[in-house]
């Protein structure tokens, strides 16, 4: 048996679509010379009922394929926002075909109508969108953390980086925490290193200044308290688009470089010597290193270009004339502040807490949560006590009991005796106890 054959014999073995021209012009050719169609059938290796059925179209015809109609079909363009908007989770698209279109099929089946949009997210995830920036058009910021170790203790180290968008300089400070006043500081040091201010600033969608955004519409609103520090300053706030922080490929390279060539491996005596380690960085690496981007050192490109178009600060005081301060809760559920005393919620006592001053008025927090707040009392021995803030201890029943009594009569005068005239009975509900 020749190639041929063989060849025919294992396509016909699939069924009619595999038959070629071909081998069905060789049927007509042996046909018009004389030979019998079981004749046929045996030179070629096919069944005799093949033979027959192509001298009876006297031409090859391709084999025509039904049309098969599938559940998923027409909804390419919901499949997709739907994929997009849970962010690849073919799970949860199954779920929601399920519930909005009443279609149940095998999860798989989601899954390979899903591949495409799954290959074009991955493929933006992993892009980088560089953008050049004119000279003092646009600084980038974030904030990175790290563990390294201070005083033989790991330490978590929160760093806010800032670079310009045109020369590629950095700016480096660190803190204890992310809060609102640490990303105000770290702009404020950042205007006071480069010796002024860009047009722009671009963020990440940072919870301390961005009050929402939609992921669908891109719609970004940053919160009134940024809003007034961008004012007070004169920049414009930008914001990278919701979950694409890679849009602004410049500062999260910052971040990386911070980590692995200032921080990592390193450790340090105090928290004093971390910041000295990190003016000197700065400056004795950041800014002369070769940029890969640009191949020129920062600051030359900063000094040559950059400098001379920033806007001055005008010698302008911070923002935020603001004070930082720890202080350990006392018995009475109070901090002491300035000879002045300031509730916080009972379950602190003897924990410690920071106080952020910020005029008018003083914000407690107990880690990164914030836990009272209170105007500032600008006299002395002045109480400021939340009933909230006592509710569960012993006399807080008596302590509200008063407070609503003041609420109730806003214009009388209430006239308070002096503490030895008081009454055995006011005592004994103060402690607790009763009047046997």
């Amino acid at each position: 048996m020749t190639n041929d054959k063989l060849f025919t014999k294992n396509i016909n073995f699939c069924g009619d679509i595999m038959h070629t021209p071909e081998m069905v012009n060789k049927i007509f050719s042996l046909f018009s010379l004389g030979w019998g169609k079981k004749k046929i059938a045996k030179e070629l290796g096919i069944s005799k009922k093949t033979v027959k059925h192509y001298l009876n179209k006297k031409e090859w015809q391709p084999y025509k394929k039904s049309i098969r109609h599938k559940k998923l079909d027409g909804l390419n363009e919901w499949l997709e926002k739907t994929f997009y908007l849970h962010k690849g989770n073919a799970a949860v698209v199954h779920q929601e075909l399920m519930r909005q279109h009443q279609i149940k099929v095998n999860p798989s089946t989601v899954e390979r109508a899903v591949k495409p949009f799954r290959q074009k997210l991955e493929a933006e995830a992993k892009a980088t969108i560089r953008f050049e920036t004119e000279p003092g058009k646009q600084m980038q910021i974030d904030f990175g953390t790290i563990t390294i170790t201070i005083g033989n203790e790991a330490c978590k180290v929160h760093f806010f980086a800032a670079v310009l968008g045109y020369s590629r300089r950095q700016y480096l400070q660190v803190f204890k925490h992310q809060r609102q006043i640490a990303w105000f500081k770290g702009i404020e040091g950042a205007f006071r290193h480069f010796g002024g201010i860009t047009e722009q600033i671009l963020i990440d969608n940072a919870r301390a200044l961005v009050h929402k955004h939609n992921p669908l519409t891109r719609e970004i609103v940053f919160n009134d308290k940024f809003h007034a520090f961008a004012s007070y300053w004169k920049f414009t706030p930008k914001a990278c688009a919701p979950y694409r922080a890679r849009t602004k490929g410049k500062d999260e390279s910052t971040v990386k470089y911070i980590k692995k060539n200032a921080i990592a491996g390193r450790e340090f005596a105090s928290w004093e010597d971390l910041e000295k380690h990190m003016d000197w960085w700065l400056h004795e690496v950041s800014d002369v290193r070769i940029h890969g981007t640009t191949f020129e050192k920062p600051i030359d490109r900063f000094l040559r270009d950059e400098k001379s178009v920033l806007k001055s600060i005008e010698d302008k005081p911070p923002f935020c004339q603001a004070r930082e301060l720890n202080r350990i809760v006392q018995y009475d559920a109070c901090i002491e502040l300035d000879y002045n005393f300031y509730s916080v919620p009972w379950q602190l006592i003897k924990k410690q807490v920071a106080v952020q001053i910020i005029e008018p008025e003083i914000k407690i927090f107990y880690g990164n949560e914030e836990v009272a707040c209170h105007a500032i009392c600008y006299g002395k021995r002045q109480r400021l006590t939340k009933p909230q803030h006592l509710q569960g201890i012993i006399g807080a029943d008596w302590l509200n009991f008063h407070e609503k009594k003041k609420e109730a009569l806003p214009q009388q005068k209430i006239i308070t005796q002096p503490e030895f005239f008081r009454s055995l009975s006011e005592y004994e509900a103060i402690v607790g106890g009763g009047i046997i």
